[in-house]
């Protein structure tokens, strides 16, 4: 039977209706998230010890009206409610403050970093995506044989591994020993690039200093994304596997295998594509979690993004680049959970009435 070409229209309308009212809905959710978000990134710094004002002034430097200027200067003399009402205030209208320290917009330092994360977070999810889903389809194909026992096991070591123990094992084998892959850094300092894009891959490619440039970006970025990309490739694998086992006990399955149809046609074709839905999940949850989450991963190997940039800011005490942000990544966070959400209305249609 042919659709005719007013029902894929009315088919395309509903869609466009359904995906959204579901945005309008997540962005209403979405408001006292950020609210909250917000309240404990503020309260949080301000309970750690350490003044940013005697940080920047020194303890020698800082006479009693120095001090007071200073502080009046930062608005950190203020009450807290209103010191947090104000930063909501002016958030508001697009402005996270100035840092304290190099004295710039907080979201300029952001926009700057955050290419670096991306870049970092995207090249570690390929990874985990390309091997986990592999690999998940094999063990659930082979259960319960020494291979679905391998993947498994080696999965739960994957997940359970510390990020930092992980790291500092991988840098002492393939950087120290092996002298195989740059310890830290996006570059060598050797190669003058310039940030067009903020994606080191791409403005190595498109400087014209040649593969040289680009394979020194990629040696650097294979560590970090390996370290960075474990724990997810570990949850793909196996959620993958877990789905993909309920699948093939439905009965379309068997009737598909005794009609003789090849593996790739029954498992890959019918299997896979119906279990799609659990493992779009748990990569739409592992790429907001890589995002935010590669502070330890930018940290041991100095890489110039998000986390390592938030870092510093909490040793430094630096109020509005905290505040900031913590607030514009749970924003990323909320946005690629909401991007999940509309996939699912556009890879499985009974979704649409449950959202």
């Amino acid at each position: 039977m042919i659709e005719s070409p007013l029902f894929f229209g009315d088919s395309i309308r509903n869609l466009v209706q359904v995906i959204f009212q579901l945005i309008l809905r997540r962005l209403v959710v979405s408001i006292p998230t950020l609210i909250g978000v917000s309240l404990v990134a503020f309260l949080l710094i301000r309970w750690v010890p350490g003044d940013p004002v005697m940080l920047l002034l020194g303890e020698r430097g800082a006479s009693p009206e120095l001090y007071a200027e200073m502080k009046r200067n930062l608005g950190l003399d203020r009450p807290l409610v209103e010191q947090y009402f104000g930063f909501v205030s002016q958030a508001l209208q697009g402005d996270l403050g100035i840092s304290i320290h190099s004295k710039r917009p907080v979201i300029e330092e952001f926009l700057d970093r955050f290419p670096a994360t991306v870049e970092l977070g995207l090249i570690a999810m390929f990874w985990a995506v390309l091997a986990g889903i592999p690999l998940g389809i094999l063990a659930a194909v082979k259960r319960n044989s020494p291979f679905d026992y391998l993947v498994m096991g080696g999965a739960l070591v994957g997940y359970s591994m510390p990020i930092f123990w992980w790291g500092l094992v991988l840098i002492l084998v393939f950087s120290v020993t092996l002298g195989w892959t740059p310890v830290s850094g996006r570059i060598s300092v050797m190669y003058d690039i310039d940030p067009r894009t903020g994606f080191m891959l791409v403005d190595t490619w498109l400087s014209g200093e040649g593969w040289a440039s680009f394979k020194s970006a990629l040696a650097h970025l294979i560590l970090p994304a390996v370290v960075l990309g474990t724990i997810p490739l570990a949850a793909v694998a196996r959620m993958t596997r877990s789905s993909l086992l309920e699948v093939l006990r439905e009965d379309y399955i068997r009737t598909a295998r005794a009609k003789g149809l090849s593996f790739y046609g029954v498992v890959v074709v019918h299997a896979l594509r119906n279990a799609l839905i659990p493992i779009i999940t748990v990569v739409g949850l592992m790429v907001g979690a890589v995002l935010t989450g590669a502070i330890l991963t930018e940290t041991i190997f100095s890489w110039p993004g998000i986390g390592k940039w938030l870092v510093n800011s909490v040793t430094a005490r630096d109020y509005p680049v905290i505040q900031g942000g913590v607030l514009l990544m749970a924003i990323v966070v909320i946005a690629v959970n909401l991007v999940v959400d509309v996939l699912y209305q556009v890879v499985n249609p009974l979704m649409r009435g449950k959202s």
